[in-house]
C-alpha cells in the first residue's frame, strides 16, 4: 500500500488589541438670572384743618346795644311803641272822665295813677344763653392707598454641554500567518 503525500497547513490567527477609553460629557448649566424689583406701598394721608367760627355779635349786643345803627333802630323801634301806648292811655283816661257818672270815675282816681314815668325804651338786646354762636366744620381726612407691585424678571441660561472624546487604539499584535509545509519527497524512488 502505498501513502498519499500529506501536505501540512499551519495557520496562525491574527490577534488584535484594541484599548477604548469611552468618551466624557461634561454638563454644566449656571443659575437663572432673576431680577426682582418691588415699588413699595404707599400711603397718603391728607387731614384738613377744623374751621372754627365764634359768633358773638349777639352777646356783644346784649351787653353794649351792639352797633349804633342798631341801637338807633331799637329806639325808634321803642319809641314808637310807647307813643303808641302812651295815645292808647289817653283814649282810654278820656274815656273813663266821660263816664263820670259812675263811682269811682273821678278826675282825681284817673290822674292819679298816671304820674310815674315811662322808661326809656331798651338800648340792648335781651340777654341769652343762644347769644354765642360757635360752629365747627371738620372735613374727613382722605386717605389714599396704593399696592405694592413686584415685578420679577428670570432669563433662563442654557446649558453648557462639552464632549471630550475617548481613545481608541487598534494594533495588532500578532499577525495571522499560513505555513504550508510540503510533504517530502523521497528522492530514492
Amino acid at each position: 500500500m502505498k501513502l498519499l503525500p500529506v501536505i501540512q497547513i499551519q495557520t496562525t490567527p491574527a490577534i488584535l488589541h484594541i484599548d477604548a477609553d469611552p468618551g466624557q460629557y461634561s454638563i454644566r448649566q449656571p443659575k437663572a438670572d432673576v431680577q426682582m424689583h418691588t415699588r413699595p406701598a404707599k400711603l397718603t394721608i391728607e387731614s384738613h384743618p377744623i374751621s372754627f367760627q365764634v359768633d358773638q355779635s349777639k352777646a356783644f349786643s346784649a351787653y353794649t346795644g351792639g352797633g349804633m345803627l342798631e341801637m338807633n333802630h331799637r329806639i325808634y323801634s321803642g319809641m314808637e311803641k310807647i307813643f303808641l301806648e302812651n295815645i292808647a292811655e289817653r283814649v282810654k283816661q278820656g274815656n273813663e272822665l266821660a263816664a263820670i257818672h259812675k263811682p269811682g270815675n273821678t278826675i282825681a282816681n284817673i290822674v292819679g295813677t298816671n304820674w310815674q314815668s315811662k322808661p326809656f325804651p331798651e338800648t340792648r338786646t335781651p340777654a341769652s344763653s343762644d347769644n354765642v354762636d360757635i360752629r365747627i366744620n371738620t372735613r374727613p381726612p382722605e386717605i389714599r392707598f396704593e399696592s405694592a407691585v413686584s415685578e420679577m424678571n428670570v432669563t433662563v441660561n442654557k446649558p453648557e454641554i462639552e464632549y471630550q472624546r475617548g481613545k481608541l487604539d487598534m494594533y495588532v499584535t500578532q499577525y495571522a500567518a499560513v505555513q504550508i509545509t510540503p510533504p517530502a519527497i523521497d528522492l530514492g524512488v
